[in-house]
């Protein structure tokens, strides 16, 4: 069995963040403020936070890696076999919210775990992906998005995006809502079913595709014309988001429970937003064509 490199892994994890970071940066015009942190109990991060820029109303792009000696209850809660091992887990976890509302919010994710007790394998895997929540949806960008991810997965097996995909679809969902968060795209956890270098390589692959995946969609919606109705359901729309983070998130749960820095695990959160009580849209309306049709699991290939 290889043994996992754990260096090579945080090696590239800085360079995804230096270069999604740069991209952005570049796209905006305005730049994200780096915040360096230290964890007490072991590890810590890199945060980079873009607010009230140009195209980004908020946005944050961050690095952690973590380690300590016994694991957090939302781990061993569905892995048992976890409790009392040493853990190391880093990864770079990103949020996007675009200024216009017809330029979706996107999400992204990619992380390795690893749990270690002498005289014993390694526990590992790696885990991720991205999704994208538009308000005003365009088929042309659902198609893309889907795309691009997909192409990230085929070079490793032709059904591991038709996999993820459905993962994706399944996990980021509103149960109490009984709707689906956006319109999907990868999420893949528990990984490690073809070997440290293949699951890393798969992972490496998908992270290095969000940028090709999202800059696009935001250039292109970025400066379409817009009024108060729009930027209210924008900011109406954006309380999913906040619930699905509270309520549902792993990795908000994870960090949390390891006494990870509150404001970097809260960045994903939005600057403005809103809750209307009991508000339904008006039929046959672009707010209701995103519930409607847009928010229907569905084959956008």
């Amino acid at each position: 069995m290889i043994t996992p490199n754990k260096n090579l892994v945080r090696l590239f994890l800085l360079s995804l963040q230096d270069n999604i970071c740069h991209s952005l940066n570049h796209l905006d015009g305005k730049h994200f403020v780096e915040d360096t942190w230290e964890r007490k109990e072991g590890g810590g991060g890199r945060s980079r936070v873009l607010t009230d820029g140009n195209i980004i109303e908020k946005g944050g792009v961050n690095f952690s890696h973590v380690f300590g000696d016994y694991m957090p209850t939302s781990a061993t809660a569905h892995r048992p076999d976890l409790a009392g091992r040493r853990f190391e887990a880093m990864g770079v976890s990103l949020v996007i919210h675009p200024r216009n509302p017809y330029a979706p919010t996107s999400h992204m994710n990619v992380r390795f775990f690893i749990a270690e007790k002498k005289g014993h394998e390694p526990i590992w895997w790696f885990g991720g992906g991205y999704d994208l929540t538009p308000y005003y949806a365009n088929r042309e960008d659902c198609i893309h998005w889907h795309q691009t991810a997909k192409n990230a997965c085929d070079p490793f097996g032709k059904d591991y995006y038709a996999q993820f995909k459905a993962w994706c679809d399944k996990y980021f969902y509103l149960t109490h809502r009984h709707e689906a968060r956006g319109i999907g795209g990868l999420f893949f956890d528990d990984f490690n079913e073809l070997g440290f270098e293949e699951s890393f390589a798969l992972t490496q692959s998908i992270g290095n595709s969000y940028i090709d995946a999202y800059q696009p969609i935001l250039e292109k919606q970025k400066d379409i014309l817009y009024g108060e109705k729009e930027r209210q359901f924008q900011l109406y729309r954006r309380g999913r988001y906040v619930e699905f983070n509270l309520i549902f998130d792993r990795g908000t749960l994870f960090g949390l429970q390891t006494g990870g820095r509150t404001e970097s695990i809260l960045m994903s959160l939005p600057p403005l937003v809103r809750w209307e009580y009991n508000y339904h849209p008006e039929p046959d309306s672009l707010e209701a064509e995103l519930t409607d049709i847009y928010l229907q699991p569905q084959n956008w290939l």
